[in-house]
């Protein structure tokens, strides 16, 4: 029987507000968020990990406060006069590390957005004083940034965040299919999205509904994958073709 084609079709995320779940890993970003909040600095790092509300949290607070969004590896020297008119949100910043030009540019938006008195956030996944910038100006300012951190997912974000990513894809599961995942998945944000996808495409090429039947079946695979793997990894899988085993090693004695 020919396997079912499926279309890869985008999902779009929701991004406002009250699409954002509040838990003990990410309420500090949030409050630095609220626009009553001053930064002392004027300049907010918010950093995480891959899917952890860092694009989200970016974009609630620039509608909030007028700001424009813009990717780091897209700025430019020429952006910056028009950019400094008001708040900026810079995102992705670790990925300019080898840009010179780009780190230039962020540091002279960097200098015009305080002087002209808005704020200026910038976002990336690690820790601000991992980024390893190579302009060392840039670097030390960033690193005076207020820093908020989004943690790991606890059990209540997870179960959150997989029902956020299901509705971005117009997907309604099954009841016991988020408590399930969120007992044997692994715990992160990047977890969390590559099972949804996993699961999406599962059922559309297979023509079945979002079941915990499905989710079990999924897991069992990606078990099986995952032992594939290890077998292949050890050493004894590793003799060149054609090649006996290597029997040299001396065995102990006998007692």
């Amino acid at each position: 029987m020919s396997e079912q084609l499926s279309f890869d079709l985008p999902a779009k995320p929701a991004l406002g507000r009250d699409d954002f779940f509040v838990a003990p890993s990410n309420a500090m970003a949030v409050a630095l968020i609220d626009m009553n909040f001053a930064w002392p600095s004027g300049k907010l790092v918010l950093t995480g990990p891959k899917g952890s509300g860092k694009t989200h949290l970016a974009h609630v607070w620039a509608r909030d406060s007028g700001a424009r969004v813009i990717p780091a590896q897209t700025l430019t020297e020429a952006d910056v006069p028009d950019l400094a008119k008001g708040p900026v949100v810079v995102e992705d910043v670790p990925e300019i590390a080898e840009d010179g030009p780009a780190q230039k540019a962020l540091f002279h938006l960097h200098n015009m957005v305080l002087t002209h008195g808005h704020r200026l956030m910038m976002t990336g996944r690690p820790a601000p004083n991992l980024w390893g910038l190579g302009l060392a100006d840039l670097q030390s300012r960033v690193q005076a940034a207020t820093h908020a951190a989004l943690d790991p997912p606890d059990d209540a974000l997870l179960a959150v965040v997989l029902a956020k990513l299901f509705n971005d894809r117009q997907i309604t599961p099954k009841p016991d299919v988020i408590p399930y995942l969120v007992g044997r998945m692994d715990r992160s944000f990047a977890a969390a999205q590559a099972v949804v996808d996993r699961l999406d495409r599962l059922a559309l090429a297979e023509h079945r509904t979002l079941s915990r039947a499905l989710a079990i079946q999924m897991m069992a695979e990606d078990r099986k994958s995952e032992d594939r793997k290890s077998e292949g990894d050890r050493p004894e899988d590793r003799t060149p073709k054609g090649r006996a085993p290597d029997d040299s090693t001396p065995k102990s004695r006998e007692a």
